[in-house]
């Protein structure tokens, strides 16, 4: 006999961001925190380092647009369907400074049968806006959590 269990829509959001998050090296390595997870939603951390310096003494803009990404991922990746980004665009408008702690914070405007699109808006710790992400999802085979 087979059970099948279902989940609350929360509850699969948080589940595929646990699965998600338990092979994305990537952004654990460059010291990225999940701090908040729902269906289409998703605000993860990250602190500036001194290995994040350009030369200017600025955060470089790839580790910005790195947050960014990975918020949008977990915010599309929460209905239990593999969704992989298929275009982005960034507008920066501050720079992230040592010890800075940046926050992205990603909601889905629109969510089709197989494309969303969803905007990233990125702060530091003194409220100031960073950076703007705009994404567009697009669902491809497979799912995070069996079914």
């Amino acid at each position: 006999m087979t059970m099948t269990i279902t989940l609350s829509p929360q509850a699969l959001a948080e589940a595929c961001a646990e699965a998600m998050w338990s092979t994305d090296l990537t952004s654990q390595r460059l010291g990225m925190r999940i701090e908040h997870i729902a269906p289409g939603e998703a605000t993860l951390s990250m602190e500036i380092t001194d290995s994040m310096m350009n030369g200017h003494g600025l955060a470089h803009g790839g580790f910005v647009f790195a947050l960014a990404d990975s918020a949008f991922a977990f915010a599309c990746n929460g209905y239990n369907q593999r969704t992989v980004g298929h275009q982005a665009a960034i507008t920066y408008m501050a720079p992230g400074r040592l010890g800075d702690r940046l926050t992205a914070v990603a909601r889905e405007l629109f969510r089709g049968r197989r494309d969303g699109i969803y905007d990233v808006h990125v702060t530091n710790d003194r409220g100031e806006q960073v950076a703007e992400f705009r994404g567009q999802s697009r669902t491809v085979k497979g799912t995070h959590l069996p079914e």
